[in-house]
């Protein structure tokens, strides 16, 4: 029997720990789902905040502290915080893409530098980087060498170069000047070994899912997708789904019931569970695909409404929470979202009131909703 577009949102949402809060470690809560996103230093906190059971802030501030969650380029040339083990096979998998946006990009092509010059660099620039260093503190230690092109030098570096982004304080572990660290140093990683260990993880976190969802999720090209598909076989199998489109995920996953609840939820700004899957993605209503996902990329925190994207959240003064629903929702809905809502801005409350506030733009542009409402801090 083939699987329904229910049932795969279902299962991307129960493997995302979304239908359940479950009681983990941070570390651990961060390898289930494969990846946080962690372009805006808040979002892996609210991301797990919705994740793990009595989540308690101070508790990924030390796992970001003891190395043991790290913050780095990955997936979609951005910033993701993964268990540090996973660390040096998605980088594999992910560097030459990562290499490649930078060192063909005409920001670097510009500078009239070889490709080669920027990766001779690489074993001196993780010396320098034995201990949390700034942009400024680079680029000055490159300057003697490239002069006027240290800056781009370093842009193309740090994203492709095995570099972690250091803790350096402030409520979400990373102020707004960024430090930099080496990656720990390890065996060598084939690349191929890696794009399989990030498709195994991909599916644990996100399947049933197809080769483009997997591309979606990483960038990566076809031919490396389609050699990690043909050498996990038997670990990997095809799925039936509601399309043409084949479907794969791991050998014996299973798949929740069609009439499995889905609780109420606040996600962060580029939340995984909506950018890990082709086209709108499994929880994004078509129509409000371009409420959510603006032009320049920005994904904005989001309110779940029995496992669909029903509107977006933002801070309100006062430490609470302002909700804006695309369409009317009952009075159950609106109940579960506002406990939900309680309980999260007591947490930015103590941390960063004004979360997001960077952001309010889109909202002074105009957001249509239905229905709003402010929860009190």
């Amino acid at each position: 029997m083939s699987l329904t577009a229910r049932q795969l949102a279902l299962a991307t949402l129960d493997r995302q720990l979304l239908l359940e809060r479950r009681h983990l470690d941070v570390a651990e809560a961060v390898r289930r789902v494969c990846a946080l996103q962690a372009q805006s230093p808040a979002s892996p906190y609210l991301a797990l905040w919705n994740r793990v059971r009595d989540f308690v802030p101070e508790d990924l501030d030390a796992a970001f502290a003891d190395r043991r969650v790290v913050k780095a380029s990955l997936m979609r040339i951005t910033l993701h915080a993964v268990h540090a083990e996973d660390y040096a096979p998605y980088h594999a998998a992910m560097v030459s893409r990562l290499r490649s946006s930078r060192l063909y990009d005409r920001r670097f092509t510009s500078t009239g530098l070889a490709d080669t010059d920027a990766d001779a660099l690489l074993p001196e620039l993780a010396g320098f980087l034995d201990r949390p260093r700034t942009a400024a503190e680079v680029e000055e230690e490159l300057t003697g060498r490239f002069g006027e092109h240290a800056h781009r030098v370093w842009w193309a570096l740090r994203t492709y170069g095995p570099v972690h982004h250091a803790p350096a304080g402030g409520p979400w572990s990373f102020a707004q000047r960024n430090s930099y660290l080496a990656a720990p140093e390890g065996g060598p990683q084939e690349a191929a070994a890696g794009v399989r260990r990030l498709l195994l993880s991909y599916l644990r976190a996100f399947g049933p899912a197809s080769a483009q969802d997997f591309a979606r999720f990483t960038m990566l090209d076809r031919p490396p997708i389609t050699q990690a598909l043909n050498g996990l076989d038997g670990q990997v199998v095809p799925v039936p789904g509601p399309g043409r489109v084949v479907l794969y995920d791991l050998a014996g996953a299973t798949v929740p019931a069609e009439d499995t609840p889905a609780p109420p939820r606040l996600l962060p700004m580029w939340d995984s569970t909506l950018l890990s899957h082709a086209g709108a993605g499994r929880v994004v209503p078509e129509e409000y695909r371009p409420l959510v996902v603006r032009r320049n990329g920005d994904v904005l925190p989001c309110l779940l409404v029995d496992g669909q994207v029903a509107g977006v959240w933002r801070a309100a003064g006062g430490g609470g929470l302002e909700l804006t629903a695309f369409r009317a929702l009952s009075r159950a809905a609106w109940q579960g979202l506002t406990e939900e809502a309680e309980r999260l801005s007591a947490l930015v409350a103590d941390r960063d009131p004004a979360v997001y506030g960077r952001y309010g733009h889109w909202w002074d542009k105009g957001i249509p909703g239905a229905e709003r409402v402010t929860v009190k801090g």
